[in-house]
This record gives C-alpha cells, structure tokens and sequence, in this order.
C-alpha cells in the first residue's frame, strides 16, 4: 500500500499518511514527535456534534498570524539534527480551508522540506479544483470524515444536509487526482453498530487507510456516548479480522489497545517480542498522547494531542521543540512505567499504553488507566516470556 513521505531535502522518514504514523527504525519520541497536528483555524462551516474543536463559522481572534506560523515551521525544523528525519505536519482545524494563507504556509513547508497532510473539512470550499490544487502543492495526503453508511446517519453527525454525498464525490476525485486519503470514522455507541455498513461502503472506493475514531467526551462530543469497554473490545476484534481482509489499512485513534488485540495472538502461537516489532502492524507501537504527537493550537497553545486539552506552553512565547522536549507532562506521558493502575501493570503498555486523552477526560489524571480498556494485566508478565 502506497505512502508519502516527509523528508527534509536529503533524509526521510517513511509514515503511514500523515494521518496516522509508521515509525521509521531508529526513532526516538523523546527527541521527536512523529507528527505535529497543527490546528490553523477554528473557523468551520460545520457544526459537527462530536467536534473537538468546537468550531465556529468565524476565526477566533487572536490566531496565529502569517509571520507567526512561518516562524513555527522554522522552529520544527529544530527537532531535527544531521541526518536526522523532521516530524510530519498535519494541518487541520476547524477547517484549514478557511485560512486565506493556506497557499503561502504549505509553500513555506514545502520550501523547508517538512511533509504535510490537510484534514479540510468537507463544504462548498472543497472543489473538484482545489483538490487538484492541494496535490500540486504537494500535500501528502488528506482525511476525509464519514460517519455514518447513508446520508441520514452521516448528516446527523455533521449537522449540514448534503455532506454524505460531498464527502463520496471528494473521495473519488483524490483518487483520480492521486492523492492519498484516510477516512475517518466515528464510534460511539449508537454508531458502532453502523461500522460494517460503512466498510461495504469504502470497499467500493480507493483510500489508503481508514481510522476509526473511539469518541473522547471533549468539546461537543460530551453530548455523545461513549463505548463500553466490553463493546469497545467487540468491535475492536472485529476491526482487527476486518484488516485481514480490507484493500486498505484499519487502524484507530484513541484505541491504542488494538495493538495488544493485533498482536496477542501471536504470541501465543509463539511469535516472539522482536519478531512482532519488526512486522509492519509494529509501525504505530508506542505512539499516543504526547508520544509520538503534538498539538498545536490556533491560537498557539500546545498539548499532547488535540484530544488532550493540557496545555503545556504556547508557541508565541516558547519553542515547540522544548515544550515536547523538556515538560514534565510531556516526559511523563512517554514514560509507561509512571502510569497508574492497570496501565502501569500492563505487559503491553511499551506498545499500548491507552489513551492518555481518555483518562484524563474521565479522571483528570493523564497518567491514569484508559477507562475504555477492559484488560486485566498478568501479574508479573512480560512480553518476553
């Protein structure tokens, strides 16, 4: 399966769309992330329920400026040393269509080496053209959200008639344009059950990966409900036989463990630890909040991930590569072993380590056990034995 790269102009790194990671041999998180999300605007034409951002018709005041945002592709030019591969950008939102500098900041990254993928949202402003537009600039690749298998299921999330049918038609014209897309998809759960449908759907379409999203009750997505960690494991082993099959990828967001349901059957068939970690489901081990990813804010303010609302500093005043670096919330968060409770305990957390996002949402405490996962450690295990 085809995927972009990000690269300064003489080392790269291989990803799996700059969307969701693939972690090259020799990466080291506590020295960079994998991706840094980089919210331009808040400004949307949606009104999605479960929006993280909650986003607004309007950008807010006090957002990033040209100069200011130019100057913090500088500054993610300071994760890398000699030889040494940058993190990929994500650019999102809100919807980063809104923001009238677009052409000029994926200018600048593309100038500076740093590989970038757009998640625009799907609204009059997602022409035919500016999908051909955004391959010419060289955006690596795209997400696209579909929630639901029908137009009644998908528009009730989005809240704006007609975006099912956009969201269809913008998928198959990034195929005919060559640019590689993910599509997102939400599970809660009353829309869990719809999963199946939606892969029948995709079937019949190009995408290189589809990731499902297990709801964080943060922004809007407090009105929804979340799964329980029962059928959070059920549709997650249905995920895991689904990737068998599907001509594209499956993985998920905020589900970090599909990873231990991916890989425990091989172990006990006797795979061994090493022989796992060089398999490519291994690509995105470790990876989650503040391991492997950043956010950054419209208005400059930087978190683990977008779903992880801590602030650790802001971009107009530090630099992103210290606050990722050097805070300890961020130093914590890619230390499994000061986990707490069943996260602390568990074999897996090296490859796993749940949703850090998740069990801040419901506990306050980020280093506290994913509420989501239902697995109960062995004591004393190892992945090793």
């Amino acid at each position: 399966m085809p995927h972009p790269t990000a690269t300064r102009p003489t080392h790269g790194h291989g990803h799996a769309n700059g969307i969701g990671a693939v972690k090259p041999d020799g990466w080291a998180y506590n020295r960079a992330p994998m991706i840094v999300y980089w919210e331009l605007t808040n400004a949307c034409g949606l009104a999605c329920r479960h929006c993280r951002a909650t986003a607004m018709p309007d950008a807010m005041p006090g957002e990033l400026s040209t100069a200011q945002a130019i100057a913090l592709l500088d500054d993610i030019l300071g994760f890398a040393g000699p030889g040494e591969a940058l993190p990929h950008v994500v650019m999102t939102g809100g919807d980063p269509l809104r923001r009238p500098d677009l052409p000029e900041l994926l200018a600048a990254a593309t100038e500076r080496g740093i590989g970038v993928s757009l998640a625009p949202a799907v609204t009059p402003l997602l022409t035919r053209e500016r999908i051909f537009w955004m391959k010419e600039m060289g955006v690596q690749a795209i997400s696209l959200s579909l929630d639901g298998s029908t137009a009644a299921f998908h528009d009730g999330v989005r809240m704006v008639p007609g975006t099912f049918d956009a969201t269809i038609e913008a998928l198959d014209i990034a195929a005919e344009a060559g640019l590689p897309v993910q599509v997102n998809t939400l599970v809660t759960a009353t829309t869990a059950a719809d999963l199946p449908a939606v892969y029948e759907l995709l079937s019949a379409h190009t995408l290189m990966q589809w990731s499902l999203f297990f709801l964080i009750s943060i922004g809007r997505g407090t009105e929804l409900t979340e799964l329980s960690p029962g059928e959070a494991e059920k549709w997650l082993l249905w995920a895991a036989r689904t990737n068998r099959e599907a001509s594209f990828r499956v993985k998920t967001t905020e589900a970090m463990h599909f990873r231990r349901l991916m890989a425990a059957p091989m172990l006990r068939a006797g795979s061994s630890k090493e022989e796992i970690e060089a398999l490519p489901l291994s690509r995105a081990f470790g990876i989650r909040d503040g391991n492997g990813i950043v956010f950054v804010s419209n208005l400059g303010e930087v978190t683990p991930s977008g779903f992880l609302p801590l602030s650790v500093g802001n971009v107009k005043d530090a630099s992103l590569v210290s606050l990722y670096r050097d805070q300890p919330v961020m130093r914590a968060l890619r230390d499994p072993d000061q986990f707490k409770g069943r996260c602390g305990a568990c074999e897996y957390h090296d490859w796993c380590g749940g949703s850090r996002a998740r069990a801040y949402a419901w506990t306050g405490d980020p280093l506290e056990s994913d509420p989501l996962c239902p697995y109960v450690p062995r004591p004393g295990a190892s992945l090793a034995q």
